[in-house]
């Protein structure tokens, strides 16, 4: 004798997923107005997304634009090429923060993200190169947007050929990667264990050991 499944009634299941579209009307006109919000704001943080020395260059000058405002490089150039940068052009190196656990643009903002938030930051400078803003704007709008922080893109003059190469299909796929975990990450978020200060880093101990940067003779930074 077969047993038989136990049904759900028909109206159970229209009740259920009208309290989910109903939490999820309800999210979404919040989140609306926490952004509208979040746009009238200042920017409280440059987000510089690494790959090129002159992602980096172009901080120095948005360091100056907005004196008093953190700037967290995700996984940009070695840490003595950065430290180089900012020194050089006589800038407070205590409100730069460099995070190294990123090693693609999807992890660069699924690291950021929990520095973002512990920084209670609202609007954010989103810096990158020209052929990278189409994808890393979009994801950081997906990501970021998802939890009230407004995106405000601005690139970087890049010098010759970019290394990077974009395409619909990588568009694409960290698109969805993207809007998969605005859901995930409302659950969980990663820790980066390697949030550096830039202030922290040791130039003496780097030359010791050696280290090279990108553009090193036209940056004048062997010395």
């Amino acid at each position: 004798m077969r047993l038989r499944r136990p049904r759900i009634p028909k109206r159970c299941l229209r009740l259920l997923v009208a309290f989910w579209l109903g939490c999820s009307l309800l999210w979404s006109l919040g989140l609306a107005w926490q952004l509208h919000a979040a746009s009238q704001q200042p920017i409280d943080t440059v987000l510089v997304l690494g790959g090129s020395i002159h992602r980096e260059i172009h901080a120095t000058r948005l360091a100056n634009r907005y004196p008093d405002v953190p700037i967290l490089i995700s996984k940009g150039s070695p840490q003595p090429c950065i430290r180089l940068i900012f020194e050089r052009r006589h800038l407070d190196l205590s409100r730069v923060w460099l995070e190294e656990c990123a090693h693609s643009t999807f992890t660069n903002f699924y690291f950021s993200l929990p520095v973002l938030q512990q920084w209670q930051v609202h609007k954010v400078r989103l810096v990158t190169s020209g052929n990278h803003m189409s994808r890393a704007s979009r994801m950081a709008k997906i990501i970021l947007g998802s939890h009230g922080i407004w995106v405000e893109p601005e690139a970087a003059l890049e010098v010759g050929r970019p290394g990077n190469r974009e395409s619909r299909a990588k568009m694409a796929l960290d698109v969805l990667r993207s809007l998969g975990w605005a859901i995930g990450s409302q659950v969980y978020q990663p820790r980066c264990q390697q949030v550096v200060p830039l202030s922290e880093v040791n130039l003496t101990a780097w030359r010791k050991q050696g280290f090279k940067c990108q553009h090193q003779k036209l940056l004048n930074l062997e010395q």
